[in-house]
Parts: C-alpha cells; sequence; structure tokens
C-alpha cells in the first residue's frame, strides 16, 4: 500500500540559486532545486572556491607534518 497523502516537507533556499526547494525524499537533489544547482556547488567545491581561513604561517616556519620535524 503506498501512501499518496500530500508532503508536508519543508520548503527551503537552495544554497547556489536561492529558490525554492523542496527538503524531502521526493527531492534527490535536496536541499538543492535540481541537479544543475548541485553541479554548480559540487563545481565550486571542486575549484576550491570554498575555503576555511587560517592565518599565514611566519615567514621561517617549517612546513609539512610537524611530527615529522626534527
Amino acid at each position: 500500500m503506498t501512501d499518496t497523502t500530500p508532503s508536508t516537507a519543508p520548503i527551503v533556499r537552495c544554497p547556489t540559486c536561492g529558490g525554492p526547494s523542496v527538503f524531502g525524499p521526493q527531492n534527490r537533489w535536496r536541499p538543492f532545486c535540481s541537479e544543475r544547482c548541485r553541479q554548480i556547488d559540487l563545481g565550486a567545491w571542486a575549484n576550491e572556491e570554498f575555503r576555511v581561513p587560517s592565518a599565514t604561517p611566519p615567514e621561517g616556519a617549517p612546513h609539512g607534518d610537524p611530527r615529522e620535524q626534527d
């Protein structure tokens, strides 16, 4: 038996375009509104457009894993 009652899933803003997006199992791209918006977001991650800010190390600081520093 299938459930034919209307969905009460909340409508959220799509992170990419800002349009309405159903946040429920019937939207396979949630929280995005479409596959296109999902792909745009994935491309931004792949291009390193989203970064966690960090402090620049001092000029003479060693690079790499600190456990491997002598």
